[in-house]
């Protein structure tokens, strides 16, 4: 069983920024496509950002691209996701993920919910003055 753990949530201002830490004690993360996701009470949770374990590639949708960015520090175990320019509507509860099976294509087509297999308890993100 993999357990996933986030940090790094918390209130900031709009325009301000957070970093996310997503680690698994007792597992090595190397390897394997970890992502980003968040949900607001009524919605579906949706991707922010994912990372290949393979070759680094990276996934953005178009609301977060130029703005958020995912990174992987294989000697902390740790996969990062830097949030700048934050808005009101980043809000959420921000969850880490990673799918434990191989994928066949780019990450894009895996940076979705149901193509991962282990999901951590959140961070709670909140953007406001």
């Amino acid at each position: 069983q993999v357990q996933l753990v986030e940090s790094g949530g918390g209130l900031v201002q709009p325009g301000g920024t957070l970093r996310l830490s997503c680690g698994a004690p007792g597992f090595v993360l190397d390897g394997y496509v970890i992502g980003w996701f968040r949900q607001v009470p009524g919605k579906e949770r949706e991707a922010v950002s994912c990372i290949s374990g393979s070759d680094g590639s990276t996934y953005y949708p178009d609301f977060v691209k130029g703005r958020f960015s995912i990174s992987r520090d294989r000697a902390k175990n740790t996969v990062y996701l830097q949030m700048n320019s934050l808005k009101v509507e980043d809000t959420a509860v921000y969850y880490c993920a990673l799918r434990g099976r191989q994928i066949f294509g780019t990450i894009t087509s895996y940076c979705a919910t149901g193509a991962m297999d282990y999901w951590g308890k959140g961070t709670l993100v909140t953007v406001s003055s």
